[in-house]
């Protein structure tokens, strides 16, 4: 049995989790802890304050009670909006904090275009245009080329968790780019983990996901390799990628 430790912030999409897991259809277990969000906003001040090591350190005795081999803080925003450098400051607290390898969501996109041997994306973001900005910041840091942004201006989680599959559908549609090879989606408010099949058919590409990632990137960190078709061509390949 293989744990996997999950910060999440408040509740949106959690349920996203649970699901993942029974599609994972093997000897994984995840694990995940609530952090506190204050503000609900997709403001960048409310963001670094979400982030901040003392909020993620709150939750990670709880994981580590659990048996959790690996802890991901499971926030794109929450960890972009500190740069590039800083978002590592920050998945460096987080793994001293935990005792155990760590890392955040916006690490897990870098990741899994690598991994995927992706040269162009394209990014379909919930977040209004200033904060959907800086994760293209963070993707060009990371060696990602993004042919273009678009976003839908939301400014709570709680509003996109009640976002479905036509809306989904709709934000990955207008994101789309011809010169792409990808679309990511990167909010883990959003529900997608029932929609990658889907996603993927229409586009004709594959799309990574913010809770996709999240917990494939927990699966890289404790050097698992499982085949799920069900969660997108993410899960079809095996990581080349090391921690």
């Amino acid at each position: 049995m293989t744990a996997l430790g999950f910060l999440y912030p408040g509740h949106s999409a959690e349920d996203d989790y649970p699901r993942i897991e029974q599609l994972l259809g093997s000897d994984i277990r995840v694990d995940l802890v609530h952090t506190d969000i204050g503000e609900d906003a997709h403001r960048v001040d409310a963001l670094r304050r979400m982030g901040a090591v003392e909020r993620l350190r709150a939750g990670v005795e709880e994981l580590r009670l659990s048996g959790a081999e690996s802890v991901v803080w499971a926030c794109t925003s929450g960890s972009f909006v500190y740069g590039w450098e800083g978002a590592h400051d920050q998945v460096r607290s987080l793994a001293m904090a935990a005792g155990m390898p760590a890392s955040s969501t916006s690490f897990a996109f870098v990741h899994a275009v690598r991994e995927l041997g992706l040269r162009r994306v394209a990014v379909g973001a919930t977040y209004p245009e200033d904060v959907a900005v800086l994760f293209e910041e963070f993707l060009a840091a990371g060696g990602v080329r993004v042919t273009g942004v678009r976003s839908s201006g939301i400014v709570t989680a709680a509003e996109v968790g009640t976002w479905g599959e036509a809306e989904v559908l709709a934000l990955a549609r207008a994101a789309d780019r011809p010169d792409a090879e990808a679309v990511l989606l990167p909010d883990t408010a959003l529900h997608t983990a029932a929609h990658v099949p889907v996603l993927e058919k229409e586009l004709g590409k594959p799309v990574l996901t913010a809770n996709q990632v999240t917990v494939w990137e927990g699966l890289r960190l404790a050097d698992r390799r499982v085949n799920a078709p069900a969660l997108g061509t993410l899960f079809l390949r095996e990581p080349l990628v090391q921690a």
